[in-house]
């Protein structure tokens, strides 16, 4: 990273929001002990986004506030009152952000105004017991968990997006160049480096406008992480034209026009990615005698080898309009050769039918795994502290045929089944609650015995008539 001022890299540390916890209620009036399950849902937590801002140009913010942590769902209340969701936390970054994992495998490219990635997605609520009850289960005394919210280590990488990128040795004057022909103001020294950061310009030629920018530090070496130029590279990739900035006046030995261009293009091929790149040449300082001398000696080979070459100065600013205007064409002429950008295509990708959505394996010992992201969700979303919740999971691995598939590949009842990041012994089809709850897995008989204590008072009446 360059400085305090400019960040380019940053490790970022999202959590999204934890999902709230449903509610177990019952409905109460007098005369009406339990008058029907009424506990809402819990929120989901809110997310974790991503957005370019047009108005960002740095990572800076995440170079000192890393972590970002986007708040949690509310649980639901009595009364089927919801729980609020948690609110997603919206992180604005620059265009031309790239997203990196923790293996620095690219995950997205964030270019365009408004542009949008979910690093991390937010918990799921939990139901509760109102929407857990049905005809069987008219009253359960359980709900479901929030899930937790997801976690990304996530590296934050900029690439400038510009039309133009310069090239050259320091001192070459490329930072003069942007100044002179934008509105740029870039620190401009007669001593290598005083460029710490890249610059970016916008100029105006003609109809056309494009932006412009420079890499620091760039020496022989750059690439394998001499100077500045292997942390500035990147911003050049996107680029559609590289400008070579060359110091014809310079009066360090073993320096020449000719040299310089050879040793950077083995820079940018060392670098990848940038040999297909259309290449101007800038002889920069011909308003200095021999700076036009050494100018009109290497025209012809560099005119041979690259094709356009202009001799200007940023002093007395001889050659510019043609530069830009030249610049202007190819910019135009790229644009409409990558064309309009397609809008983005959703592939959709059915699972195959006999896919069951979860695979069990042996692991030895009599042991086994179940994987699957609605099984491993279903075991986050149970409260085992309570048995009516351990029994509704049981049915819902059942209907799912988690039972049948262990029975299949030979697991005994009380083998030790792991799903997630829980491990119990397996009992199939046992009722849950022994001793508790007796009845079907999931259910609550208190219903049931007010049902038939009213029915009883009701026989009793009738016969008293």
């Amino acid at each position: 990273m360059a400085g305090p001022s400019f960040v380019d890299r940053v490790m970022l540390h999202a959590a999204a929001g934890n999902g709230g916890n449903g509610c177990v209620s019952v409905h109460r009036e007098k005369f009406k002990p339990l008058g029907g399950p009424d506990g809402g849902n819990g929120g989901h937590g809110g997310n974790v986004i991503l957005v370019v801002d047009p108005n960002v140009h740095t990572l800076l913010d995440f170079h000192f506030h890393p972590h970002a942590k986007a708040t949690n769902g509310r649980p639901g209340a009595g009364s089927n009152r919801h729980g609020a969701n948690g609110e997603d936390l919206v992180l604005r970054v620059p265009d031309g952000t790239v997203v990196l994992d923790a293996k620095g495998e690219q995950i997205t490219d964030l270019v365009g105004a408004g542009t949008q990635f979910v690093a991390a997605h937010g918990g799921r609520g939990g139901l509760g017991n109102a929407a857990l009850a049905n005809q069987r289960r008219r009253a359960p005394g359980f709900a479901l968990l929030g899930e937790e919210g997801e976690s990304a280590e996530l590296v934050l990488e900029l690439k400038s997006v510009a039309d133009v990128g310069l090239v050259g040795f320091p001192s070459a004057g490329k930072s003069s160049l942007i100044a002179v022909v934008s509105a740029a103001r870039p620190k401009i020294a007669d001593y290598p480096f005083t460029t710490l950061v890249p610059n970016l310009g916008v100029i105006t030629a003609g109809d056309t406008v494009f932006t412009m920018a420079d890499v620091p530090g760039l020496i022989p070496g750059a690439a394998t992480g001499k100077g500045l130029g292997l942390e500035f590279l990147r911003h050049i990739e996107r680029c559609a034209v590289l400008v070579h900035v060359v110091d014809t006046a310079t009066e360090e030995p073993g320096r020449d026009p000719l040299a310089d261009i050879d040793a950077l293009e083995a820079e940018l091929s060392a670098y990848g990615g940038l040999a297909e790149k259309p290449r101007l040449v800038v002889l920069n300082k011909v308003d200095i005698p021999h700076g036009r001398d050494m100018a009109e000696i290497v025209r012809p080979a560099l005119v041979e080898r690259f094709g356009k070459v202009f001799e200007i100065s940023t002093v007395t600013r001889e050659g510019l309009r043609p530069l830009l205007f030249a610049l202007g064409e190819i910019v135009t002429a790229q644009r409409a050769e990558r064309g309009t950008p397609e809008a983005t295509r959703i592939v959709l990708r059915p699972a195959p039918i006999d896919d069951a959505g979860f695979t069990v394996h042996a692991v030895g010992d009599g042991s086994f795994v179940v994987r699957g992201t609605r099984p491993e969700r279903w075991v986050r979303q149970t409260d085992f502290a309570n048995e009516e919740a351990v029994g509704y999971l049981a049915d819902r691995l059942a209907r799912l045929g988690v039972e049948e598939k262990l029975t299949k590949i030979g697991a005994e009842p009380g083998a030790t089944v792991t799903i997630g990041a829980v491990s119990f012994d397996w009992e199939p089809a046992v009722v849950a609650g022994v001793g508790a709850i007796k009845g079907r897995r999931g259910t609550d008989l208190r219903m049931e015995e007010i049902a038939q204590a009213a029915a009883e008072r009701h026989e009793t009446d009738e016969y008293e008539d």
